[in-house]
């Protein structure tokens, strides 16, 4: 999955090479993104990379080489490797019909569902990656709709028992009621693992750890991508 920035941005530099045959600045693209710095323009790039869209060349300046495009966009490149943005791809993470042979008490197989990268329980980290590879849970744990795992990464929640290095199962849902706990994408840019509370027209996000504060966004900036429904540890 790109945030629209990370797709705005390798959009941006894949039509100035065809214009110019040369990658853009960073000012240039720090303009058109309508960011505050250059730095923003580095994770990005550093996000894109690590996704496999783009390849930073050594050695020369502005060098920079786009490998693939989503998957809208892949006949540009000549039939480059195609890429689903969605979080939840096909069937995955839906209950399959047959039992576990040779099971006496016929319950259903363990089901598996895609882990979609790391969620910060703390600071917001990059956003959704995609797929990373997949798990088993029990059919128990998920209950209809479609649902994925996050590997978490921080201590943001540890007095809601979430630690670091904790799976995640999350239900995919664009709303959530109050107090339930949260994969928020705030500023389409931004996932966090956090309570959802309403402070009137506002949106909340709340860590369960007192080191950290509650952190409030206006209803446009914050989307809800799913909601907890279980976790795995391993000891």
């Amino acid at each position: 999955m790109l945030t629209r920035k990370q797709h705005e941005l390798l959009m941006f530099i894949h039509e100035r090479m065809k214009e110019a045959g040369i990658p853009p600045s960073f000012d240039e693209m720090k303009e058109a993104l309508d960011l505050a710095s250059k730095s923003g323009i580095h994770r990005l790039i550093t996000a894109l990379e690590e996704r496999g869209f783009i390849r930073r060349l050594p050695n020369r300046a502005r060098a920079l080489e786009v490998i693939k495009l989503p998957e809208a966009m892949a006949p540009a490149l000549g039939g480059a490797r195609r890429f689903s943005p969605s979080v939840i791809e096909g069937s995955l993470g839906r209950k399959p019909a047959s039992p576990v042979a040779g099971n006496d008490d016929d319950s259903v197989a363990a089901v598996s569902i895609p882990v979609m990268g790391r969620i910060a329980a703390g600071v917001p980290i990059d956003a959704i990656q995609h797929k990373t590879h997949s798990i088993s849970v029990p059919p128990d744990m998920i209950s209809g709709g479609e649902h994925y795992a996050l590997e978490v990464k921080g201590d943001s929640m540890i007095e809601a028992g979430i630690f670091d290095g904790d799976t995640v199962i999350i239900r995919s849902t664009s709303t959530a009621n109050p107090g339930e706990i949260v994969v928020a994408l705030v500023d389409d840019e931004e996932a966090t693992l956090k309570r959802f509370r309403r402070k009137g027209a506002s949106i909340a996000l709340e860590a369960a750890n007192p080191a950290y504060e509650t952190r409030i966004f206006g209803p446009d900036r914050v989307k809800v991508q799913g909601r907890l429904v279980g976790l795995i540890r391993r000891y």
